[in-house]
């Protein structure tokens, strides 16, 4: 038995799928059009804050402690600077324990270190950024440094303390300085909240934010008495940071040929450095030239940032009057 198809069904039915589908298609491109709008016109303000809000992080810039001297002159309480390692443990993406170990095959760790570590970890927020080590020689900074980029959450900061020249003469007058505790933190917020209730004697250096990114407070003696003083105004600047979190502070320069546009060296320094002049060297080794970096865009396995070299051109002349 011979099955007759209706021709003209079956085209009115096709014709009817292929206008709900570019019906679909239409509502769908109609859908990321409306977006758009929605974010880069109507709200583009909002986002538009937001994201550099992202880029842009408010650091506090903590005062140097003020000097104590007798009336002769002589310095009782001064300041000196090292550098210290320190962990932030929100910020790991490994356990404690482990990342310690690893940091112990970089830098020599021992067990006092770990205790005093642990007892500063009870003590504080998970988000506060604590020493692991202190006053570190250059050629541990430079070790860490060159392995840095294992070690999401460990920085090494320069870091000022404490110095008393005298010793223990005197030390139950002048004092000394520790660690904010919770103790402390409480009767800064005390302060704090008086100070605010008092506008005609209102004095910053009593506000609570005064004591951002400060960890040491006076204890006792004449470092206590007089702290608001020897504190003194905590400072604000804007930092851009990559998304990771962490400050753009890398400065590269590519020496190039300019008859051949060959890329000759590269002078580096700063964050990331290690990692990305392994980058480089490879790219030199296979005779790039200006214009390969400059049409390329390279994403920083760590920082999450994108790698981009400048088109304007620089010339200085050689002996021989060449451009390079």
């Amino acid at each position: 038995m011979t099955e007759f198809k209706d021709t003209q069904q079956q085209l009115t039915k096709f014709r009817l799928r292929v206008a709900a589908a570019g019906l679909f298609v239409f509502v769908c491109f109609g859908l990321i059009a409306f977006r758009f709008l929605f974010l880069q016109v109507w709200h583009y303000s909002k986002y538009s804050l937001q994201a550099n809000e992202n880029r842009i992080s408010v650091a506090p810039i903590v005062p140097n402690r003020g000097i104590i001297t007798d009336r002769n002159g002589v310095v009782l309480a001064k300041n000196y600077s090292a550098y210290t390692l320190e962990i932030t443990p929100s910020k790991l993406n490994d356990t404690l324990d482990n990342v310690i170990d690893n940091l112990a095959t970089v830098i020599s760790i021992d067990a006092r270190d770990r205790r005093r570590f642990r007892k500063l970890q009870e003590d504080s927020k998970n988000f506060e950024s604590l020493p692991i080590r202190t006053r570190l020689t250059d050629d541990e900074v430079a070790r860490f440094t060159a392995q840095r980029f294992r070690f999401p959450g460990v920085e090494v900061r320069a870091r000022l303390f404490r110095q008393y020249p005298l010793g223990p003469t005197a030390a139950h007058v002048i004092g000394y300085i520790g660690r904010i505790s919770q103790r402390d933190q409480d009767k800064i917020d005390d302060a704090s909240d008086q100070n605010d209730s008092d506008p005609e004697h209102y004095d910053p250096r009593l506000d609570a934010n005064n004591y951002k990114g400060t960890d040491y407070i006076g204890k006792i003696g004449v470092e206590q008495s007089y702290e608001t003083e020897l504190h003194g105004l905590t400072g604000f600047e804007e930092v851009e940071v990559t998304a990771g979190g962490r400050p753009v502070r890398t400065h590269i320069k590519l020496i190039v040929d300019a008859k051949t546009d060959k890329v000759l060296g590269c002078h580096i320094f700063g964050d990331h450095a290690a990692e990305i002049i392994q980058i480089v060297g490879i790219c030199l080794k296979m005779g790039a030239t200006k214009q390969d970096f400059d049409s390329t865009i390279a994403l920083h396995p760590t920082a999450a940032e994108e790698l981009v070299t400048m088109r304007t051109k620089s010339y200085s002349k050689t002996p021989a009057d060449l451009p390079v």
